[in-house]
């Protein structure tokens, strides 16, 4: 099996020359350290980690998986000494504050990280996932007790965390949780119930977890105003910075899954566990959600990874395996047959990994750098800047979770397809890849789900088409630039007919949801698909522009990787964002033919 290379040219092309990071940092007061030699540093630093350490555990580490051992997990061999090199590292407190022991980067540097850990190692990258949702909830909610007895060993890599959300009953209808949290004469509160599906719920790599439940308190609402979020760590603290006695929380069973194998995904007990409240009573989903933006920034980052792992594995063998000649002649006359590379199919398929894995990274960091801004406006007191970036992350993150990974699962499939029947077996490693990628479209809410938080929600709820408005506005601005720049032109022409359309569609299904309900369920997905297919072409004229420029001007890289842009965006264009049509003739269709068939005729058993 092949290892992984971190793709630090393209990364760097997207951060220095396509976004201006260097810039973006100096506004930052975060960004005071993230000078472009520490963040080179820190990247290529990175990239050695996950190529020498992670990588190699990627294929051991789904044949071991975890085991459960007297109600303790067991991670796979070599997952102890990893995280322990991750933890010594720092790596954990890249983006975490300073008073809390972290080194105080901006918030797109963990993502960077992120993504090199995920693409190398999805599995091991889910266990310090998880710890920066809880770093994150107590971060903003908790007290300064809470922030001072938690953060530190967190921060350290010391301790782990989890978020426990969902349980049997409810699924993403977080209204329906059940477990209780009895209030103490003490203050704190005894929580008793089961939670399912929680990621890193128990493991061995850390000497404690802390859990952020979700918890009913006795007089509660119903639904989810009535919603409360508690700190529940697995061993109790001491109060000097160790650990204590056990609390009541253990793993029941681990979940059989599809892939992921080397995460832990348990069902989490919590019979009468002491937990503590973070935030106000009732208003758990509210804090909890304050980071779901980056978050599922994060889980698009899942998109991305298998889309660049599964085409560098892809290539390398679609250069070496020979079989028959290229229909335009032979390529390579001195061989039995002609290299896979130069079949023309072949050529397709890893052109659209290539396409999605360049322009899913470009989105990811254009997003980042609002996450950013979020982020210092949130640890600033800044409200008004936090939800105004917010808003902006707001409509861009469906967009990436829910598109990115349905294409990353394309693009892994695509992998699969050029190795032909050798990349069904599992010793060359493709088909853990489409394994391990499918969850992508399931938590942190189905496709489905963003869909219509994007639609729905975003767009026509909250701010009736304004959204779409002030985002193609941004990309009609970009293309009317770059009209005079001939190798650029053909994209911007484009973008500025579908900024159109876009607008167009938006306001022909505001109108018609009047009409029927329906038309938001049964038209959101098309419009997620066809908001992800614009975006992602607005990023491939922005890299175009960025690299029509270079051969012009000069650059940091070769001639030849500006070349390589500028024809896989002529690809991207010409095979991949035509499929935007069928979603914008999918979307106006009438709900009809959707919910005409009665429930009991879908089928006809007897």
């Amino acid at each position: 099996m092949p290892l992984y290379k971190a793709p630090l040219r393209d990364m760097k092309f997207l951060l220095n020359e396509v976004f201006d990071y260097p810039g973006h940092y100096t506004r930052l007061k975060t960004g005071e350290n993230a000078t472009p030699d520490i963040v080179d540093a820190i990247l290529n630093e990175c990239g050695k980690f996950c190529e020498a350490v992670l990588s190699p555990l990627y294929q051991s580490g789904d044949e071991e998986g975890c085991k459960l051992d007297n109600g303790e997990v067991i991670t796979p061999k070599g997952y102890r000494e990893a995280y322990q090199q991750y933890a010594q590292g720092g790596w954990q407190g890249l983006s975490a504050p300073e008073e809390y022991g972290g080194q105080g980067l901006p918030a797109s540097m963990g993502l960077f990280k992120q993504e090199m850990m995920g693409t190398a190692n999805w599995s091991f990258s889910m266990y310090p996932g998880l710890s920066m949702g809880a770093m994150n909830t107590i971060f903003l909610h908790g007290s300064d007790d809470q922030k001072q007895t938690y953060l530190v060993p967190l921060t350290e890599g010391r301790w782990g965390g989890t978020m426990c959300l969902t349980e049997p009953q409810c699924g993403t209808d977080l209204g329906q949780v059940k477990t209780k949290a009895a209030p103490q004469e003490d203050g704190s509160f005894k929580l008793s119930g089961t939670k399912i599906f929680i990621s890193s719920g128990d493991h061995d790599l850390t000497e404690n977890i802390v859990h952020i439940v979700l918890a009913r308190l006795p007089d509660a609402p119903k639904g989810t105003r009535g919603i409360s979020l508690f700190i529940v760590p697995k061993l109790l603290p001491d109060g000097n910075g160790g650990v204590g006695e056990a609390n009541g929380v253990t793993c029941g069973s681990l979940e059989k899954k599809m892939g992921i194998k080397a995460s832990a995904t348990c069902v989490m007990n919590f019979d009468e566990a002491t937990g503590f409240l973070i935030g106000p009573e009732n208003e758990g989903l509210n804090c909890m959600f304050t980071f779901m933006n980056t978050a599922r920034i994060g889980t698009a980052i899942q998109g991305v990874g298998p889309a660049e792992l599964s085409y560098q594995w892809a290539l390398d063998y679609a250069r070496e395996r020979r079989s028959m000649r290229a229909l335009s002649g032979k390529k390579e006359p001195d061989e039995v047959a002609d290299s896979l590379i130069h079949h023309a199919d072949v050529r397709r398929m890893l052109l659209t990994q290539k396409a999605v894995a360049e322009g899913g990274r470009a989105m990811l960091y254009y997003a980042a750098r609002l996450a950013d801004h979020m982020v210092e406006g949130h640890t600033a007191g800044d409200q008004k800047k936090a939800d105004a970036y917010d808003d902006k992350l707001g409509f861009l993150t469906p967009i990436l979770k829910g598109f990115l990974t349905e294409l990353g699962n394309e693009a892994a499939n695509l992998g699969v397809q050029v190795f032909g029947g050798h990349g069904y077996i599992r010793e060359h490693g493709m088909e853990q890849i489409v394994r391990d990628t499918r969850i992508a479209t399931l938590y942190e809410g189905t496709t489905g789900i963003q869909a219509l938080d994007l639609l729905g929600r975003k767009v026509l709820l909250m701010t009736q088409g304004g959204a779409v408005r002030e985002f193609t506005l941004k990309v009609a601005n970009f293309a009317r630039k770059t009209l005079t720049d001939k190798r650029v032109r053909p994209f911007s022409v484009e973008l500025l007919k579908l900024t159109a359309q876009w607008n167009v569609l938006t306001v022909r299904l505001m109108l018609a949801a009047r009409k029927d309900r329906d038309v938001v369920s049964s038209a959101a997905n098309d419009f997620l698909m066809y908001s992800g297919y614009v975006t992602m072409a607005y990023m491939w004229a922005r890299m175009a522009a960025v690299a029509s420029d270079k051969l012009e001007k000069g650059g940091a890289d070769s001639e030849d990787f500006y070349r390589a842009k500028l024809a896989t965006a002529e690809f991207y264009y010409e095979r991949l964002l035509p499929r935007a049509q069928a979603h914008a003739t999918g979307m106006l269709s009438p709900t009809r033919s959707l919910m005409q068939l009665a429930p009991e005729h879908m089928a006809f058993t007897d």
